[in-house]
């Protein structure tokens, strides 16, 4: 993998896990900011999908659509299939 390539999928991981702190942190205020918390998860799991793309290099769509580019995952990894 190349420099460039391997900037980008380590930028969409990082992206992905500080959302996911952050949704770990409003989970644990008082009161939890449950809505929120929801939305950061969303965005952890499309960031962490679009890395695994750029990974096995699969272009996507810019979309925030998490179903959508799961879907362009399973044609190159049937483990992302869902249900």
């Amino acid at each position: 993998m190349n420099e460039a390539k391997r900037q980008l999928v380590r930028s969409w991981l990082t992206k992905a896990q500080r959302d996911l702190a952050s949704a770990r942190v409003l989970a644990a205020s008082s009161p939890p900011l449950l809505d929120t918390v929801i939305y950061h998860c969303q965005q952890a799991a499309e960031k962490a999908v679009k890395g695994f793309l750029v990974f096995c290099d699969q272009e996507f769509e810019r979309i925030h659509d998490v179903e959508v580019l799961i879907q362009a995952a399973v044609l190159t990894q049937q483990g992302f299939r869902l249900g």
